[in-house]
């Protein structure tokens, strides 16, 4: 058992989560540190049957730690992981900054629990939109080797932190009042509208979250010869991403033979009923751990080679807390397994 854990980001959207994920999952631990920045030391935290203080991450805040679960900014892990792995710990992070880092494995346990021994102090949580479909994907991977992945994704506006969702109910309020909604988070007001936008522009007009959604399926499935095309759109909806999934496999399915892997898949449950008007929609899988797969047909426009499906899945979740105390799971089996 790791005697002590810290939560970096305890006050966070996804910190929150984590440590609703501990106490639900009864993780094993001895003693839990609560960091965070300036303005939050000092609030105390109710988990389990103990009330925690949150205390101030700095350099010197991981010291006797033994497994560090982070969720901050990018610059912030920049700065602070390397401090808590000079001290011992092993620091699951949620950040974008560490995960194509080649000594740094990226890890869904359902899909590549394996590399996690590879770690050198460090492991890294997909990006959210990358995990549920790399989630989705993997079943077909084993059984037909997947070759070219097309994927339109609806994120949600919580993926920008709590402020999305402020902006989000301004933004509607302010359209219903007749008023000219205003915006800071996203590039033009969100309320009513889409917005197909995501990140900064990066790669022959593609954004950095669907460059992140290329690269992050390459090197999680271990296959960098997966042809990825992204498009990533912020929808008015507070929790849970959708995307619709066009996959070409190199071996041919029917669609109820992914069905039958779908189902057959750790981590996916299966919506899929469309006479009942049964399918994932994000409203159905808010505060769930799995990721949702459903309208599973095959591409009638391809060579017999192609599985279309949408997949949704609570971003805040699977997207990031239950994925990172999924890999403090799997650190703690290698540890007992050790011991």
């Amino acid at each position: 058992m790791y005697e002590t854990l810290a939560v970096v980001g305890a006050t966070g959207a996804v910190g929150r989560i984590v440590l609703e994920q501990l106490a639900s999952r009864n993780f094993p631990y001895k003693r839990l540190k609560l960091l965070a920045s300036e303005r939050s030391v000092g609030r105390e935290i109710r988990v389990k049957d103990e009330t925690i203080k949150i205390e101030l991450l700095a350099p010197g805040a991981f010291e006797d730690v033994d497994i560090v679960i982070a969720s901050t900014p990018d610059e912030v892990s920049a700065e602070f992981a390397p401090y808590a792995v000079k001290e011992g710990a092993v620091v699951v992070d949620e950040s974008g900054y560490w995960r194509m880092d080649p000594t740094v494995p990226l890890i869904i346990p359902e899909v590549n629990p394996d590399a996690v021994a590879d770690h050198q102090g460090i492991i890294a949580s997909p990006n959210c939109s990358t995990t549920q479909m790399v989630v989705a994907l993997a079943p077909l991977h084993q059984a037909a080797t997947v070759k070219r992945v097309v994927v339109s994704t609806y994120q949600a506006t919580s993926g920008a932190g709590l402020a999305g969702n402020v902006e989000l109910k301004s933004s509607v309020r302010q359209m219903l009042d007749g008023e000219t909604p205003s915006h800071e988070t996203f590039q033009h007001p969100i309320g009513f509208n889409l917005i197909p936008q995501i990140g900064s522009e990066k790669f022959e007009g593609y954004t950095s979250e669907e460059m992140k959604m290329v690269y992050e399926t390459r090197k999680i499935m271990g296959d960098e010869n997966i042809q990825v095309c992204p498009t990533a759109v912020r929808v008015p909806v507070t929790i849970g991403h959708s995307e619709s999934i066009l996959v070409e496999t190199e071996k041919p399915l029917t669609a109820a033979e992914a069905t039958e892997l779908f189902r057959a898949a750790p981590g996916i449950t299966v919506v899929d009923d469309l006479g009942n008007h049964q399918y994932p929609m994000p409203r159905d899988c808010d505060g769930k751990d799995d990721v949702f797969v459903g309208r599973i047909r095959r591409d009638i426009s391809g060579n017999g080679h192609g599985i279309a499906f949408w997949c949704v899945s609570d971003n805040l979740r699977k997207g990031a807390a239950t994925n990172a105390v999924q890999i403090a799971e799997l650190l703690q089996q290698s540890v007992a397994s050790a011991g």
